[in-house]
């Protein structure tokens, strides 16, 4: 490497700046760099010794000297491909990643042989977003180096990020074989494995990466998180606790340790462990959002409804939210002669629960557009009021506010003694319910709507949802079931054919008016917590709800009743998981 000296460096300078190198190489830093700032008194031109000990600052942390250091060496030698790549690491480092790649790129433009560069270049792609350009620059990097296992791990996490699981599964796979003591590959292959939901698999991949590291936090972490999967909460509780001891600072430990406690409902240390997740992050969206649900469940709307505006900090609500620039009315605005926006925000048993709000802001004085998921526009024609119905997604009309759905309950002020129970709110499409009832014909026996199971990918579907064989005891019953569920999941098919008074109507649920019309002929409906639920409890129809353990915020703590849905009965789960009870209760109900 040239040396810009005018006279280079002595035999006893030659001499000290081996003895500097070699301690640094042997992980004395302070005594290297001690030695490599009394040479720079000698040769302060010398590119070397200032990407050393810019080196070793970024080692140190003191990632701002490093950056300024190592700009210096390059003024003097431009081509120095580590300074470079080391350039780059600490640009990442203090949140320039524009400059970060240029470095890189700048790097690899002098040596395209490089894998360490191209490794280190995918990461700053991945912190941008880029996500497919750095899955293309990790594999550059494996070309160069098939034996790369830190590429490797990089590649599987940005193929977790891009949601592919299988292949992120066999590049962390791939990474521990070739470092059979990759902790952090085991760690992360653990959860792609609880993406997968394939929990117990994630365990033992946990368990594996805190045997190689018994002081990562994270993999403890983690391990929590597949133990409340399993519903092992109390274990789950002690790894969250063991965490939080190597990391006193882990919010998300202290959130996700609150949900386990409201899990057990231990609310009263849940909320004090949301409390201290937000002590310690004040702008955690997702320990806010948790004591949200938390303060609803407990029937502190006035609070619990305020805090529920954090959804929109939450990473998946960030990157579905539609901008806007109309102003966010939360009630403090004058709606006389105005016009308002009203539109989803989250599922279908949301907007089914909560557009009952449309007539009482209609009652303010606004003119209300409504904008409906196509799935529920014919149901929504039936509301009372003069709103303008809006398919999602098509363009819009003029409009002075906006609100969406589930804001609708803060804007005005609603507490549990004021939520609106004017039902029924949403009614039946005359036409619809003439045809069902020319196609279910005379009734000779009582008619039960039924619904087991929601959306797979909902986030508490383990919790909610049955298979139809454990409604067994029901479906031997002298009863006419009908099946209200559009799909049907391939485990309950075959216990379909063992059921033949359970009649099944997926082909003519086209939308919900249709579900409206099947559910106006039932006598009863029996529902897990679904968009059916809502939609049955909307219309004024007798439903029984079957509720888990830890239930969802809206239909709050032991009461049987709802105050959303005067004409709902509640049956809760005596404990985790215990659904035979819950069955025998309705099956006592339904004998008599």
């Amino acid at each position: 490497m040239q040396n810009n000296n005018p006279i280079g460096p002595t035999s006893e300078q030659t001499k000290m700046i081996e003895e500097a190198v070699a301690l640094h190489q042997s992980g004395q830093l302070d005594l290297a760099e001690t030695q490599y700032k009394k040479l720079l008194n000698y040769l302060p031109n010398n590119p070397s010794l200032l990407t050393n000990l810019g080196t070793i600052a970024l080692q140190k942390g003191r990632l701002e000297d490093g950056v300024r250091i190592i700009e210096a060496s390059l003024k003097i030698e431009p081509n120095q491909i580590n300074a470079l790549n080391n350039l780059g690491t600490a640009l990442q480092g203090i949140n320039r990643p524009d400059e970060a790649l240029a470095s890189y790129d700048r790097a690899i433009a002098l040596n395209p042989g490089y894998a360490d560069v191209f490794s280190d270049r995918g990461n700053v792609l991945r912190d941008l977003k880029r996500l497919d350009e750095a899955l293309a620059s990790y594999d550059s990097a494996i070309a160069l180096n098939p034996g790369y296992a830190d590429a490797y791990y990089n590649r599987g996490v940005t193929l977790q990020d891009l949601k592919r699981l299988d292949e992120a599964l066999a590049s962390f796979d791939h990474a521990i074989a070739l470092n059979l003591d990759y902790a952090e590959a085991y760690s992360n292959r653990g959860n792609v494995l609880r993406d997968l939901k394939r929990s117990d698999e994630a365990l033992a991949s946990y368990d594996r990466a805190i045997a190689l590291n018994t002081d990562s936090a994270e993999s403890y972490y983690n391990r929590g998180n597949a133990l409340r999967d399993l519903k092992r909460l109390d274990e789950a509780l002690a790894s969250y606790d063991r965490a939080i001891a190597l990391n006193p600072d882990y919010a998300e430990a202290y959130s996700n340790r609150g949900n386990s406690l409201q899990d057990l409902k231990r609310l009263d240390e849940a909320l004090a462990s949301y409390d201290c997740a937000i002590a310690l992050k004040p702008d955690y969206a997702g320990a806010n959002w948790n004591k949200s649900l938390l303060k609803l469940l407990m029937g502190d709307y006035l609070e619990g409804w305020k805090l529920y505006e954090w959804r929109w900090k939450k990473e998946q609500q960030i990157n579905s939210r539609r901008e806007y620039h109309q102003p966010l009315w939360l009630g403090d605005e004058s709606l006389i002669n105005k016009t308002i926006l009203i539109y989803l925000d989250q599922g279908f048993g949301d907007y089914i629960q909560c557009i009952r709000y449309a007539a009482l802001v209609e009652q303010l004085g606004a003119k209300v557009i409504l904008e409906v998921p196509l799935e529920l526009m014919t149901l929504c024609s039936t509301l009372k009021g003069n709103f303008t119905l809006l398919e999602s997604r098509q363009p819009l009309p003029f409009f002075d506010y906006r609100c969406p759905v589930m804001s609708l309950p803060l804007a005005l002020k609603t507490t549990v003694e004021t939520i609106p129970t004017q039902i029924p709110y949403l009614y039946v499409d005359e036409e619809k319910k003439k045809l069902w009832n020319e196609k279910l014909g005379e009734k000779t026996l009582t008619r039960i709507g039924l619904v087991w199971s929601g959306f797979s990918k909902h986030t508490n579907d383990h919790n909610r949802s049955l298979l139809l064989n454990q409604l067994t005891s029901l479906l031997v019953l002298p009863v006419e079931f009908h099946s209200l569920q559009k799909e049907v999941r391939e485990i309950d098919i075959r216990t379909l054919t063992d059921f033949s008074n359970l009649h099944q109507h997926q082909e003519d649920l086209l939308d919900f008016s249709d579900t409206a019309a099947l559910i106006d002929a039932m006598d009863l409906v029996i529902s897990v917590d679904t968009s059916v639920a809502h939609l049955a409890g909307a219309m004024g129809k007798k439903t029984f709800i079957l509720i888990p353990y830890s239930p969802d915020w809206r239909w709050m703590l032991d009461k049987m009743d709802s105050p959303w849905y005067p004409t709902a009965t509640l049956f809760r789960q005596p404990a985790m998981g215990d659904w035979e009870s819950v069955i025998a209760e309705i099956r006592k109900l339904l004998s008599n």
